[in-house]
């Protein structure tokens, strides 16, 4: 068993721990995230803290190294061929590519979009060998309401194919994401009153509140417009997890500013000031809308005095290369 450690800048360090059998090599993630105390006036009467997830890994990052943890520790010794679905910017795609090549795993995304079409996320699969297949809005809503439609995007299908659902949102993901939970209650002492984060699929919500049993309330900020049907796909995935069904949260749909992977000047506004503040750099599309709403349900006093409140930051940096002012949202210490 080698070891490889990668310190952080904060003294905090990512363990990797790897088991080479034969030609293959399979990752166990033991990651630790520090949580980071934050005094500013952007968010008064709180006692705040970000879980710095976006220090987990510098390419499988935030809440999808989490996510693809079990997943992907429970094919250990498979070889199998991952597959799964995602736009020219997604996060778990990147990631996912990137886990794929450590583990020696043969990997195929398919991509919302028209033939062709390109990003810098998309050549970093590439260039880690994960095949790129476009599909058309039509085909992407059918792999999202249609089990087992993704068969019909592949040339052909062998039993070594794996599907892993949009976001890396499976049953097994809740494990990995419940595991903050007690890291956050080590970091800072305790359960906090309040766990805040952003939602897509809603499964990173399903595993806090699995990982918190209702001793800390969950606050979740959609990113995207019409929301409200996470509460069916959370409860699910808690019943798949083998998880009771949780009530103590709070979905908010105000906060997408027009829409998935939409910003407004108020927005960019806040998250430049924050990053200023903080020196922790952000994206838009997730953790910036959660930070967002976060700043207003302090301005209007929402919180009783000094709830500790633990922001999760859930990574994904890599996105902010698809837009002109990712160079504003990430602090010349990060350069």
């Amino acid at each position: 068993m080698a070891k490889r450690r990668s310190l952080h800048a904060d003294g905090t360090r990512t363990i990797l721990l790897y088991h080479h059998h034969r030609q293959n090599c399979t990752v166990f993630f033991a990651p630790t995230s520090p949580c980071q105390r934050i005094d500013s006036d952007l968010f008064p009467g709180i006692a705040l803290w970000i879980k710095r997830d976006d220090l987990l890994h510098a390419e499988v990052s935030g809440n999808k190294f989490r996510k693809l943890k079990y997943p992907l520790l429970a094919l250990q010794g498979k070889n199998p061929h991952l597959v799964s679905m995602g736009g020219l910017w997604s996060n778990h795609i990147h990631a996912l590519a990137h886990a794929s090549a450590v583990l020696g795993y043969a990997s195929t995304a398919l991509i919302r979009a028209a033939e062709g079409m390109d990003s810098a996320m998309l050549e970093d699969c590439r260039r880690l060998g994960m095949q790129i297949r476009y599909v058309s809005r039509e085909s992407y809503r059918q792999l999202r309401d249609e089990p087992g439609y993704w068969r019909q995007c592949l040339p052909e299908v062998n039993p070594q194919h794996v599907w892993l659902p949009e976001g890396g949102s499976s049953p097994l993901a809740l494990h990995g994401v419940a595991e903050l939970v007690a890291e956050v209650s080590t970091s800072i002492g305790s359960c906090p009153d309040v766990f805040m984060l952003a939602c897509g699929t809603g499964a990173t919500m399903a595993g806090v509140l699995a990982g918190a049993e209702r001793k800390s309330q969950v606050i979740g900020v959609a990113a995207f417009k019409n929301a409200d049907y996470l509460h069916n796909d959370i409860r699910n995935l808690l019943q798949q997890a083998g998880y009771p069904e949780y009530d103590n949260y709070r979905l908010l749909t105000d906060f997408h500013h027009g829409g998935y992977a939409k910003t407004s000047s108020v927005l960019m506004s806040f998250c430049e000031n924050f990053v200023s503040q903080t020196g922790i750099p952000l994206e838009p599309v997730y953790t910036g809308k959660m930070l967002f709403a976060l700043h207003k349900l302090c301005m209007q006093a929402y919180f009783p005095e000094q709830t500790s409140v633990v922001a999760i930051h859930t990574g994904g940096l890599q996105g902010n290369r698809g837009f002109p002012y990712s160079a504003r949202l990430i602090p010349a210490i990060n350069t």
